[in-house]
C-alpha cells in the first residue's frame, strides 16, 4: 500500500454533476406529480381539463428543475475548495478578534448586571 498525501478536493469533486441533476430531477418529479394530483389529472375529467393539467404539471416540473439546479449550483460556488477539509473550532459568526464566549474571563466582564438596575440608573 502506498501512502498518498491527501489531495485537495477540486471544484468538480464538490459539485458532483450527477448528484446535482438527480436532486433537481427528483424535485421536479415531486412538483409535477403534486401539480397533476391537485389539478385532478388522475380523475375522470373532460379531455381539455386533462390536457391543461398535463401542461401545467410539465411547466411546474420544468420551472422547479431549473430553480433547484441553479440554486444548488450557486450555493456550491460559495464553498472554497481549500476550506472543505479544515476543522472549525470557533463560532463562525463572531469576528476573528472577538474572545470566545465559552471563556467569560476572556471577555473582561467579571460582574453580572443586577436585576434591580433600571434602564435609567447608571452603573458604578
Amino acid at each position: 500500500m502506498t501512502d498518498k498525501p491527501a489531495e485537495k478536493p477540486t471544484r468538480r469533486d464538490l459539485m458532483k454533476p450527477v448528484q446535482l441533476l438527480g436532486l433537481a430531477f427528483g424535485a421536479a418529479l415531486f412538483a409535477g406529480f403534486t401539480t397533476l394530483m391537485s389539478m385532478g389529472f388522475f380523475q375522470t375529467r373532460p379531455a381539455d381539463e386533462i390536457q391543461r393539467a398535463l401542461v401545467v404539471g410539465l411547466v411546474a416540473a420544468g420551472v422547479t428543475f431549473i430553480i433547484v439546479l441553479v440554486t444548488v449550483a450557486l450555493l456550491l460556488l460559495v464553498v472554497d475548495p481549500a476550506k472543505v477539509t479544515t476543522t472549525v473550532d470557533r463560532p463562525l459568526l463572531l469576528p476573528k478578534d472577538a474572545p470566545d464566549a465559552a471563556a467569560p474571563e476572556a471577555a473582561g466582564t467579571t460582574e453580572a448586571p443586577r436585576s434591580d438596575d433600571g434602564p435609567d440608573k447608571p452603573r458604578a
